[in-house]
């Protein structure tokens, strides 16, 4: 039986499921502002622990951090017309000031390729001011046609690194680091076992020369874009004339790459371990990770509490001590709704026989030990156990739900039983990938790299195979 009435059966409602754990979890609420939505504390706390472990990364790979203006003039986008061409359906544009109609009108930013080019065309002038390794946390406004809280909202947070750099061969090799650190934050931090590829050329972001993709496989098999990184090569310097003197005392336009996540990992971390119960968030990004409930009002119960809660801190392990009114039965399910990757249950009656309950939030498993084996080295054991667990879960999953196809009728069988990632091999023409889209949507993903193949001929026209390719479908 669900414990959470206010919670639909995952396996019954997917769609509802998932924004019934965002309302329940107060993560995200609806507002006047159609498509946008107010990210509530406990969501914005889960971003905040996101952007702090990203940034600290960031500035470890010589990254910093810059602020660039959310209205870009309608010229500067139109020096690039690949990139106004993509963007241009969700463009939102600025007419007026007051009553006054503008000379020009401004875009409000969707993407910052044109501001960053800008800003570096005034303040590169020798291959002595490169590398430039910037980037920048702020909101973003796509006018998208269908949203939902975190997984695609008109107004989103995210971080955008843009860089230049001297040499081809730099610029690719910051390409791939950012796409390695998208993963690696992802495998390490939120337990989510992503794949990582090239997007084909119908797929890659508008502009790029290439782009590599960071895949999550939702628990209903639905694929997930979550990180992208991006090689422009010289096309955007070019457009708008970012040029250095070389060491060969030549003028060279600079090389140039973006890369970018945003608050959709809130979604992916929902719909990869949450369950009926609510959310369930790994230790290493839960903003609270032990809550520690006294169960009564006993002078003993209390200074145990204290205690232990202090020296849990003090070892930098979040923990808090639930001291509201509310029951103890209100305050297990408010915590398990919230996801908090421990539960302490210290109650008078059971410290008179020596013993104390400890709750895993992902397994939902409870556990009587004596009150001397509570100590930090326990928890911290505990929270890395339940950190492995929830990563090796989802693993399972996955591929459970990755499939072979070698032909056009097994991706559709597959994808009328159970959607997931297909992997099959492709020729590389756009007319096959086009007509693999026209069953129920399905895109390619990625293209695997260094991958053995599984076929020697196209899973569309049986033509010789080019590439090994990840299939599936998006949200």
């Amino acid at each position: 039986m669900n414990g959470n009435k206010a919670i639909t059966k995952r396996d019954e409602d997917f769609a509802k499921w998932y924004t019934d754990i965002v309302r329940a979890a107060k993560l995200a609420d609806y507002t006047s502002v159609k498509g946008c939505i107010a990210i509530e504390p406990n969501g914005y706390a889960i971003w905040e622990k996101i952007q702090s472990i990203m940034d600290k990364k960031f500035k470890e790979l010589g990254h910093v951090n810059v602020q660039m203006p959310m209205l870009i003039p309608e010229y500067l986008f139109n020096q690039e017309k690949e990139l106004i061409e993509g963007f241009a359906p969700e463009l939102v544009w600025v007419t007026e000031v007051g009553n006054k109609k503008l000379d020009e009108r401004f875009a409000i930013r969707s993407t910052s390729e044109t501001v960053f080019c800008d800003y570096y065309k005034k303040h590169i002038s020798s291959y002595k001011d490169l590398p430039k390794l910037y980037n920048q946390w702020c909101n973003v406004f796509r006018y998208e046609k269908e949203t939902r809280p975190f997984l695609r909202s008109r107004e989103f947070l995210w971080q955008e690194g843009h860089t230049v750099h001297a040499t081809e061969e730099e610029a690719i090799t910051e390409t791939k680091q950012m796409i390695d650190v998208y993963q690696w934050f992802n495998h390490e931090i939120l337990a989510i076992p992503s794949i990582t590829g090239k997007k084909t050329e119908k797929e890659k972001f508008a502009g790029a020369e290439f782009t590599l993709t960071n895949e999550d496989l939702m628990y209903n098999g639905i694929c997930l874009q979550d990180g992208t990184s991006h090689y422009f090569g010289q096309k955007f310097s070019k457009a708008y004339d970012v040029k250095f003197i070389n060491k060969d005392n030549k003028y060279d336009y600079a090389y140039y790459t973006t890369w970018g996540k945003t608050t959709r990992a809130i979604a992916a971390i929902i719909m990869v371990h949450a369950d009926d119960y609510g959310l369930v968030l790994p230790p290493r990004i839960a903003p609270k990770q032990v809550v520690i409930i006294p169960i009564g009002n006993d002078n003993m119960v209390n200074d145990l509490c204290s205690e232990f809660n202090k020296k849990l801190n003090d070892d930098n392990v979040a923990a808090y001590i639930d001291n509201s009114e509310k029951t103890p039965g209100f305050k297990f399910a408010e915590a398990e709704v919230n996801g908090i990757p421990i539960r302490i249950e210290i109650g008078a009656r059971d410290l008179a026989n020596g013993v104390v309950t400890v709750v895993r939030r992902d397994t939902r498993e409870k556990k009587s030990i004596k009150k001397e084996e509570l100590t930090t080295d326990y928890i911290e054991e505990l929270l890395q156990t339940i950190q492995k667990d929830m990563y090796n879960r989802a693993l399972e999953h996955q591929k459970k739900l990755t499939f072979e196809a070698h032909s056009m009728a097994d991706i559709e069988h597959i994808l009328n039983t159970q959607p997931g990632f297909i992997r099959a091999m492709w020729c590389g023409d756009e007319d096959c990938e086009n007509k693999i889209k026209e069953i129920k949507g399905c895109k390619s993903r990625c293209i695997l790299e260094n991958e053995k193949p599984i076929d020697d001929k196209c899973v569309c026209c049986g033509k010789p195979a080019k590439h090994h390719v990840v299939w599936g479908i998006q949200y």
